[in-house]
């Protein structure tokens, strides 16, 4: 099936990372034929990302860029549109949680740090592309969300629940633009956010799960890469739960 990709312009955020899911997306979307803009606070990690892709052949950008400071990401969507000239999909991968902690030990640093990277980054970026997509007439956002009664990380998942609220209102407004907006919730996988994570934890959720194994890139990449496509252009403001559990 050809997903209409070919030349589109794909922003990710978090796409430094070597254990997230942002690097296995930009792949994924670079197979298919997008440009990509690898975005990450780790600068390092988005230039690895970028010339991985561009050693294969594909056209990447990459952009050290904090999804919480506006100034930064509105430098970024910047210097994607010279660049690049438009920018057609926006997945708003990158995330960051506190570690494991009880509610009643957490500080409200734990809380901010969950709430301002995993809801407000997430809006940031969302608002400084829409006015490129709205004008243009054409637009993919898909935001991630996650983390639903996991123990231990309850501010992480109440603002990944967030994002399913902002994604339904936010499709409801801009559809009638062309700009198609959706969501999904990975599954659990051995990423950044889990990495200080006991081996105990990660074992009882493979076990948890049907298949008996934890979420990977891989099945992650394909899923977002119908959201971004011209396939998908009747469903708008979903969350696909992308779960075993």
């Amino acid at each position: 099936m050809d997903l209409g990709l070919q030349g589109k312009t794909a922003v990710v955020t978090g796409a430094g990372s070597r254990i997230g899911y942002g690097r296995g997306i930009a792949r994924t979307l670079a197979a298919e034929g997008c440009h990509i803009v690898a975005v990450d606070i780790d600068g390092e990690g988005a230039r690895e990302t970028a010339a991985e892709l561009e050693k294969s052949g594909h056209a990447a950008l990459a952009v050290a860029a904090d999804v919480t400071d506006r100034a930064a990401v509105d430098a970024m969507v910047a210097e994607t549109l010279e660049r690049f000239g438009q920018i057609h999909i926006l997945v708003n991968n990158a995330g960051a949680s506190s570690k494991l902690k009880p509610f009643v030990e957490m500080t409200r640093t734990d809380w901010d740090l969950d709430i301002q990277v995993n809801l407000y980054g997430q809006m940031n970026v969302a608002q400084a592309v829409l006015p490129h997509m709205i004008e243009r007439r054409y637009g993919r956002i898909i935001n991630f969300s996650g983390g639903r009664g996991i123990p231990n990380i309850s501010i992480y998942g109440a603002a990944k629940a967030g994002i399913i609220a902002f994604t339904e209102a936010l499709a409801r407004e801009v559809a009638q633009h062309g700009v198609i907006v959706n969501a999904i919730g990975p599954g659990l996988g051995e990423t950044g956010l889990v990495a200080h994570a006991p081996r105990e934890f990660l074992e009882a959720n493979r076990q948890r799960s049907m298949v008996k194994r934890l979420c990977t890139p891989e099945d992650v990449g394909p899923v977002v890469a119908f959201l971004a496509s011209d396939v998908c252009s009747y469903m708008a403001g979903q969350l696909i739960h992308l779960s075993t559990f």
